[in-house]
């Protein structure tokens, strides 16, 4: 029981990060099926300015592994730009040009990882090495039965973006900018009239989902692989947007869908292992998160209740 929450929280709050990034994309009205991407090219970032910057600077890891993080949010929040310019300044259809960020990011991170890893560091690889995640348990909290896993074992990255969500949470419900993204996602029209500028609020809408998808990534990243590679392109952005479908574009629903994924995921696992199942049943286990999906949205999916302007072309 204690192992699957241990790896259950690992995967959930990671997603829930990425998840939040969507909710403020698409609250301010923009569609981002690009999560994907971005939450792979914040990845890469990430783990190209650790490897670059661990060849110069020896020593204690720890700063190199948290500067990693803000690298990540920066190179996610750099393609969201692009995003954002194709769907805001250009006016181009959301949809496509969320699909067109993905297969950009996959296939533009394993050109410049090959060629990096060639020129700079003279090795033929399309991967960055990483640091394993410092772990920490809680003295007394740790114990408390069942819940106690919660605080076991558990990746520093964990409080972090629990910060980083509160936070994000706080600004969206609580501050006149967040009122100013939600009501751009319901009624452009009333945000211009009231003097509000729409396309600036989109585009930094737009920024921080990208922000917050490439510190999502980065985080897979060190609890998955303990690098990056392509291998980072799994699924989980698409997971991500339909935790928030689920949750109806709410913060605190999408968080209960992001615990049930993780727990069906890190449930199969330990499924596998204690029935000693060949290693192929792995494989299988990662499909359990998207069945859940597919459940969930056929019996909730009438009940979901999206931004009214969310995909309208603001004129």
């Amino acid at each position: 029981m204690d192992s699957i929450i241990i790896e259950g929280i690992a995967f959930s709050i990671p997603l829930f990060i990425i998840a939040i990034g969507g909710i403020y994309s698409e609250g301010s009205g923009v569609i981002n099926l690009a999560l994907e991407g971005l939450l792979g090219f914040g990845a890469f970032a990430g783990g190209l300015s650790y490897a670059l910057l661990s060849s110069v600077i020896t020593g204690n890891p720890l700063l190199l592994i948290y500067a990693s993080l803000a690298f990540a949010m920066v190179g996610g929040a750099l393609l969201a730009s692009l995003h954002a310019l194709m769907c805001i300044k250009f006016k181009a259809n959301q949809v496509i040009s969320g699909v067109v960020i993905n297969m950009l990011s996959v296939a533009l991170t394993a050109f410049l990882a090959n060629q990096i890893n060639a020129s700079v560091f003279r090795q033929p690889s399309n991967k960055f090495l990483l640091e394993i995640f410092p772990k920490v348990t809680v003295p007394l909290l740790s114990r408390i039965p069942i819940l106690g896993a919660v605080f076991t074992d558990l990746y520093t990255f964990i409080p972090i973006i629990v910060a980083v969500a509160i936070l994000m949470a706080y600004i969206y419900y609580k501050t006149p900018f967040g009122m100013h993204i939600r009501a751009c996602g319901d009624n452009p029209h009333a945000v211009a009239a009231a003097g509000g500028n729409v396309m600036k609020i989109r585009f930094v809408s737009v920024l921080v989902s990208g922000a917050l998808a490439g510190l999502g990534g980065m985080c897979f990243a060190y609890s998955i692989s303990t690098t990056f590679s392509p291998n980072i392109y799994m699924g989980f952005g698409y997971l991500a947007i339909a935790a928030y479908i689920f949750g109806s574009w709410k913060i605190s629903r999408t968080f209960l869908a992001c615990i049930l994924f993780g727990f069906a995921r890190s449930a199969g696992y330990v499924l596998v292992q204690k029935l000693e199942l060949p290693s192929s049943f792995g494989d299988l286990v990662l499909t359990l998160p998207y069945i859940v999906t597919l459940v969930l949205l056929l019996f909730f999916s009438s009940k979901t209740k999206a931004p009214r302007a969310l995909g309208d072309v603001y004129e």
